[in-house]
């Protein structure tokens, strides 16, 4: 593909003239004008809310058929991807498969700035590759820039597949648009250290992202209320906050609330539909599977 960077025209690269003399001010000032600046950051993501709409319902849809959530992307990016794809799992009870996040240089990368990785094409395509990227699934590539060789390798490679393809920049009409089925492109201006994309612009992704994965999940019927009802009890708060969610959703006290949940293997979901419906677990998970997993839809029709 070779992509020419024209490094003045990239804005995530521009000087920020607010910040010019960052390294004069008082602590106070200091941390002060970084809040300041990043008060710019909702606003830039807000006028990307149609886009981000589109791009939930695309996921939603991959998903619900059973394809997967993918982000690809390099430092920042890729970190901000995979630490929302590891999140998905013991918020929403996804298969550990079912969102995950590439970066470029592999794990090590993770930790570790591994020189030149973001720069193959090829890289992208090959990471893709490796996981049996195909049609069914739905590729997301984060590139504060929008002009990251592996992201568009990625990109370029998910469109060949026939895959739909999201891209979030915080460089509007870059690269990452012309391989994008849907381009997010929050414009929170120049960072508070030049070129630094970890500031504001990661800032930016990471509220991307954050809506991306759980309003996807909401469709999908991980959500009652506003209560993670897919939640893993995987440890001891998470046990405790199983218990909170069924006492909130099925109106009922804690003791009651950990009756169902022992009978239904600790799955709220599972038990706010015994306690409404008042049915045992099998007929609970038999009416949940019924309606694509969401409990509106059982109680309205039970």
């Amino acid at each position: 593909m070779g992509i020419i960077m024209n490094w003045k025209q990239i804005k995530t690269e521009e000087v920020n003239p607010a910040t010019a003399k960052i390294d004069t001010l008082s602590t106070l000032e200091m941390v002060t004008l970084m809040n300041n600046e990043d008060k710019k950051v909702a606003l830039a993501v807000e006028k990307e809310l149609g886009h981000i709409s589109q791009a939930v319902d695309i996921i939603a849809a991959q998903m619900q058929r059973g394809g997967r959530l993918i982000y690809a992307g390099c430092g920042t990016s890729g970190r901000i991807g995979i630490l929302d794809a590891a999140e998905c799992p013991p918020t929403f009870s996804t298969d550990p498969g079912q969102v995950v996040g590439l970066i470029g240089g592999g794990v090590e990368a993770i930790f570790t700035a591994i020189e030149g990785a973001e720069d193959s094409e090829e890289l992208g395509e090959e990471d893709l590759k490796a996981i049996s990227f195909g049609a069914g699934d739905v590729l997301v590539g984060i590139a504060a820039s929008g002009r990251t060789p592996y992201v568009l390798g990625a990109l370029a490679y998910a469109r060949k597949q026939g895959a739909p393809t999201i891209s979030v920049s915080c460089c509007p009409g870059s690269a990452v648009t012309e391989l994008s089925d849907v381009s997010i492109a929050p414009a929170p201006g120049p960072e508070v250290i030049t070129g630094s994309t970890r500031l504001k612009s990661g800032t930016a992704q990471k509220m991307v992202l954050n809506m991306l994965s759980t309003c996807s999940m909401i469709k999908l019927g991980k959500v009652y209320g506003n209560l993670m009802v897919d939640v893993k009890a995987s440890n001891e708060k998470l046990i405790h906050r199983c218990e909170r969610i069924v006492c909130d959703a099925a109106g009922v006290d804690e003791e009651e609330a950990k009756r169902l949940l022992d009978q239904c293997g600790y799955r709220p979901k599972i038990a706010i539909v015994m306690a409404k419906c008042g049915v045992d677990a099998q007929q609970a998970k038999e009416l949940l599977d019924a309606k694509g997993g969401r409990i509106v839809d059982v109680v309205d029709a039970h």
